[in-house]
């Protein structure tokens, strides 16, 4: 297996361990109330398709597929971030290490995804 490669499939299990980290935050939030319920499905909902999204890229047909794919694994992880935003500070939550933790590991996929992608933009120009 190539290095690329092997960031490949670290990056999935990666975005995928972000997901799952996620969904196990919103089935700790309250749902009874309207704000936590809003605020849950919409980050469990971002934090998957970060995951998804980031997996459909890797099986791409076209640098185009694979830079359109990448763009909305991007999209979903700064929305992720958002909502762990609105959570921390709304105090929706009140592990807010928890919620720090999760907000630096949205920022980085961020940051890698955002830089290969770039790096993508500039070979296809």
């Amino acid at each position: 297996m190539t290095e690329k490669q092997q960031f490949v499939e670290a990056f999935k299990t990666r975005t995928k361990k972000f997901a799952i980290d996620v969904l196990k935050l919103c089935d700790e939030m309250p749902y009874n109330q309207n704000s936590t319920r809003i605020i849950s499905n919409q980050l469990g909902r971002s934090a998957g398709s970060t995951a998804a999204n980031y997996r459909a890229a890797c099986i791409f047909r076209s640098n185009k597929e694979f830079y359109s794919k990448l763009s909305i694994t991007i999209e979903e992880a700064d929305e992720s971030n958002l909502w762990l935003e609105i959570l921390d500070e709304g105090k929706f939550y009140s592990d807010l290490a928890k919620i720090e933790t999760l907000k630096k590991e949205s920022e980085e996929i961020y940051k890698t995804l955002s830089k290969a992608r770039s790096t993508l933009k500039n070979r296809l120009e």
